[in-house]
């Protein structure tokens, strides 16, 4: 199986977890582990999320890795 080519992106400086999502696209959750610091972004489709509290972005960053199947390759 080939995977992503985000699958291994370079990581951020506050990358906080790395997961992959079902075709190995990368999702990062990045900031800081207190206060409301820290968003996800999954590498795969784009999406990313606001700023809230890293033990909200750890479990909905979890969930979307295991559903989304999308893994963004840059044409051309």
């Amino acid at each position: 199986m080939k995977l992503s080519p985000n699958a291994t992106p370079l990581e951020p400086a506050d990358l906080l977890i790395r997961m992959h999502n079902l075709v190995g696209a990368a999702v990062d959750v990045t900031g800081r582990s207190y206060g409301q610091n820290s968003r996800w972004t999954c590498h795969g489709c784009g999406y990313t999320s606001g700023c809230a509290v890293l033990s909200l972005h750890r479990g909905r960053a979890n969930e979307h890795a295991a559903w989304c199947r999308a893994a963004y390759h840059r044409l051309g």
